[in-house]
């Protein structure tokens, strides 16, 4: 069963109970299936399966279903992918040293998954149907936040420039989620850091 996962590995702080509650243990399981396999993989048997919350607590803090359980799950997750993201980039000065520290840090992580969890955003919107307008949002801004962090770190010396840069950085990054999956390794994450810091490269 899934209780939590452990990010202290990359630095980041979270507060725990010795054992979660219904609430946080479903969360936990919504992040690991939806990085596993999407919104479709993510259930609420599954989740209720995965987390041992017993069924009735579901709709008790999630009136609204699955659609609420992603959201919620989702922004905790994007909170925490910031939070991993920056350490990365907070370790080195130069851009093109962030960049690459970005993407190894990526690779790590991808290869600690055993290449079977992707990003939940990229997961969860590629299961994007009619009617779950207030979870695109939610995905839309996680990586628009995850863009503007790139951004405040990564500074091309064009406001314009650095803008577009940070978004197609994470473009790369959904990019290289795929291809680590179906090729078993974490060989693009290095290949995109090492062509992404040579464009961030100062003059």
């Amino acid at each position: 069963m899934i209780y939590y996962i452990d990010w202290s590995r990359w630095g980041i702080k979270m507060t725990q109970t010795a054992r979660p509650g219904s609430r946080e243990r479903m969360i936990e399981a919504a992040i690991v299936l939806m990085r596993e396999s999407g919104l479709s993989g993510a259930g609420i048997n599954e989740i209720v399966r995965e987390s041992g919350a017993p069924k009735g607590s579901v709709y008790h803090f999630f009136p609204d279903g699955k659609q609420q359980i992603a959201a919620d799950s989702v922004r905790i997750y994007s909170t925490r992918v910031q939070d991993f993201m920056d350490t990365a980039l907070s370790g080195q000065t130069r851009p093109d040293a962030k960049i690459r520290a970005l993407f190894d840090a990526f690779a790590e992580r991808v290869e600690q998954g055993e290449f079977q969890r992707s990003c939940a955003v990229g997961t969860v919107s590629l299961d994007l149907r009619p009617g779950l307008e207030e979870l695109r949002v939610v995905l839309a801004s996680a990586l628009s936040d995850w863009a503007a962090l790139i951004e405040r770190h990564v500074d091309l010396g064009d406001p314009q420039r650095t803008r577009s840069f940070s978004r197609f950085v994470i473009t790369a990054i959904e990019g290289a989620y795929v291809r680590c999956r179906a090729e078993r390794s974490s060989r693009p994450f290095t290949e995109a850091g090492t062509w992404l810091a040579g464009l961030a490269r100062p003059l």
